[in-house]
């Protein structure tokens, strides 16, 4: 098949440090040339891939200090994309809703997995204007809060599965790892690690929204002799990172879509610790893979009670669950079910009458 690929302009494919969404069309790119597809995949020139790549800007804009406006980049973006989306036997985008005015007008198959949360309440009449457009969800708890979109599968992501080592935990720490923000809780952690006397490694990107958070709410905890702050790491480094850890701690306060740090413990046999919400009890099996918990107490007791999860089983789940593969076959069949139906531009509604003119009043009478 002829698939088009189109990622977010803010990090490249795959990101070169912290970047789920591009991380996981990176994954699933490189995936899907290997089982022998004709793949395009639209991203920022600085990406790297076996795909034929369309640069839709120069680099990452998260890197690019002459990115003022993003919204323009991505249009852009979107207006290469249908010039091209003819040759396509189906177009596959992960920019949020961005594309769905083009999408609606041009008879080209297409399908949109959706990355974020999904519970923003001025998303419900945007989803319900746009309902022809095909969705992708990545957890099923993502979909609680719009059950009434257009949701064609639920395709959990996947990981190549050579790209972490099984590891024994020899550092014997916890970790957290990801981006600091209000809703990913790294306070919760420190306070985990402190109660149960175990060190804790953070290895955290802070992002611009985040930074009065971090530097208000975080860096006074950081003096914690139990913690070391250890900033933003990449690909290479995460494999030893998640690797020696005795536990992932995953102690968020938000309804995660999916939360991929899970897989990429998990694939090292790094058990999770986590707290409910969202997705994280389609990843973590309880007593099997890691603990969920409800509150602090719950967690100190989890981390003492880590050895007896069995790290193997972690790294059989992730083989049996969450690869690259998978994910890729998943989307497969989904490509070929959208191709095999004869798609036609949207009819829209009859235009409201416009409202008659009013004059303003004749300022010589």
């Amino acid at each position: 098949m002829k698939i088009a690929q189109v990622a977010p302009l803010y990090e490249s494919v795959p990101p070169a440090r912290y970047g789920g969404t591009e991380r996981v069309v990176s994954y699933l790119t490189e995936e899907l040339v290997r089982l022998g597809h004709d793949v395009t995949l639209f991203a920022s020139g600085d990406s790297r891939t076996s795909a034929r790549l369309v640069p839709t800007a120069r680099r990452a804009l998260r890197l690019d200090p002459g990115c003022h406006d993003p919204i323009a980049r991505h249009l852009l973006l979107l207006e290469q994309v249908f010039a091209e989306a003819r040759r396509f036997d189906v177009i596959h985008f992960h920019v949020d809703y961005l594309h769905f005015p083009f999408s609606r007008r041009i008879a080209v198959p297409q399908v949109t997995t959706l990355h974020g949360r999904m519970d923003l309440p001025d998303l419900e009449p945007l989803y319900r204007e746009y309902s022809d457009m095909p969705l992708v969800s990545i957890s099923r708890a993502q979909r609680h809060q719009l059950p009434n979109a257009s949701w064609r599968a639920t395709v959990p992501h996947g990981l190549p599965e050579d790209l972490y080592e099984f590891r024994k935990g020899a550092g014997g720490y916890l970790a957290f790892l990801g981006r600091i923000s209000p809703e990913k809780r790294v306070d919760r952690a420190i306070e985990i690690a402190r109660r149960s006397g175990r060190r804790l490694r953070i290895a955290a990107k802070v992002d611009r929204a985040d930074t009065e958070y971090f530097e208000r709410q975080i860096v006074p905890l950081l003096s914690d002799p139990h913690v070391t702050f250890l900033g933003e790491i990449g690909e290479e480094e995460k494999n030893e990172f998640l690797g020696h850890a005795a536990a992932l701690l995953f102690p968020i306060d938000w309804p995660e879509p999916f939360g991929l740090v899970m897989i990429e413990a998990l694939a090292c046999g790094t058990p999770v610790i986590a707290f409910p919400g969202g997705s994280v009890d389609e990843v973590v099996e309880p007593g099997e893979t890691g603990f969920i918990v409800s509150n602090i107490d719950a967690a100190v007791d989890a981390v003492h009670r880590i050895e007896r999860i069995d790290r193997f089983r972690c790294r059989e789940a992730f083989e049996r669950r969450f690869t690259a593969e998978r994910m890729a076959e998943d989307y497969e069949a989904i490509y070929r079910e959208l191709a095999s139906h004869r798609v036609v531009p949207f009819a829209r509604r009859p235009a409201l009458r416009a409202a008659p003119e009013v004059r303003a009043p004749d300022a010589s009478v």
